[in-house]
């Protein structure tokens, strides 16, 4: 966000009984964006929104945009969109040359980056893919199948949705909602793995290696953008509908997963707007992290902040976090 705005943190508080992890409270808080922006007019409103997120500024202005047109009658069928597609790999990108390798104590691959990030601004795929099957990318997957892990006893995935199917899951939006994002009234994860994954939503079998996992989906959006296999529903896909007169929604598969944009207008005026960021779906106080902490032996703290910033960098918050005991 711009400055003197506070972004936010996940915050994730544990306590312990009998030498093991008890209670994980996790509390994602983040600024009522909608302050900022309701009673402005539509236009001036939309234009401040990419400026008051540091992160996926591209998504979050696209979805504004998307969101007024909306609300205004122009629905927006799902589509890729370059621009923010771009922006998801470029994330994507970061995360596996720049901060993967430190979590494994070697360098960051910073050239790598520079040079990858060039090819999907400019469109080079069969670059990217060279290095995406490079020694040193199949080290890091070598790396993260040794690495100490978690393991989903049911991972439970946001399905595929557009704008308009988001309708009949959500009418409306509200500020509970934006808080506390919910699936058919339970948790449900975002991001590249849920859009890489064929359920419907439901709970899902088990799997053994759940930081991997996700690390891994990553990896595959990007090797399908280099291999040019990449489709709609793939980070970078947006769509927009109109939810009712002067309102208008708009969904977009950023790096993270899902972000909803949703605005009311009064004429031409904001007058109200709910935005739910895909951190709210993924550090859901009912959410994975939970999961994977409750029950570790509690007597190491410095073990139990490793891992669990290996569990965090998992799902991959758009903002810090701290770790606190209670």
């Amino acid at each position: 966000m711009s400055e003197g705005i506070d972004p936010g943190c996940v915050r994730l508080r544990l306590a312990s009984t009998g030498g093991r992890i008890s209670e994980v409270r996790v509390a994602s808080e983040r600024p009522a964006v909608a302050s900022y922006l309701r009673g402005r007019a539509a236009d001036d409103a939309v234009r401040l929104v990419p400026l008051l997120f540091a992160l996926c500024g591209q998504a979050q202005g696209r979805a504004a945009t998307l969101a007024l047109a909306a609300a205004r009658g122009t629905d927006f069928p799902a589509q890729l969109d370059p621009a923010i597609q771009r922006e998801a790999l470029r994330e994507h990108l970061w995360r596996w040359l720049l901060d993967l390798p430190v979590q494994f104590g070697d360098a960051a691959m910073r050239e790598e980056f520079v040079a990858a990030a060039g090819w999907v601004g400019k469109g080079q795929r069969d670059e990217l893919a060279a290095l995406l099957n490079d020694a040193r990318i199949e080290a890091l997957c070598r790396r993260l199948a040794e690495m100490e892990d978690a393991s989903d006893s049911a991972p439970r995935f946001l399905p595929s949705l557009d704008a308009r199917a988001s309708l009949d899951c959500w009418p409306r939006l509200d500020a509970d909602f934006c808080r506390m994002p919910h699936w058919q009234g339970a948790a449900a994860e975002t991001g590249a793995i849920a859009r890489r994954h064929p359920g419907t939503g439901a709970t899902t079998a088990a799997t053994t290696s759940a930081f991997a996992a996700r690390w891994l989906a990553r990896l595959g959006e990007l090797r399908d953008w280099a291999s040019g296999t990449e489709k709609v529903g793939a980070g970078g896909t947006a769509s927009a509908a109109q939810s009712g007169t002067g309102r208008g929604r708009a969904l977009v598969e950023t790096a993270r997963g899902l972000l909803m944009h949703e605005i009311a207008l009064d004429g031409e005026r904001i007058a109200d707007y709910f935005i739910v960021a895909p951190t709210e779906w993924n550090f859901h106080p009912q959410g994975p992290l939970a999961g994977w902490l409750t029950g570790r032996d509690a007597n190491d703290r410095e073990a139990v902040q490793a891992f669990a910033a290996r569990a965090v960098a998992a799902l991959d918050p758009c903002v810090r976090w701290e770790l606190e005991w209670l």
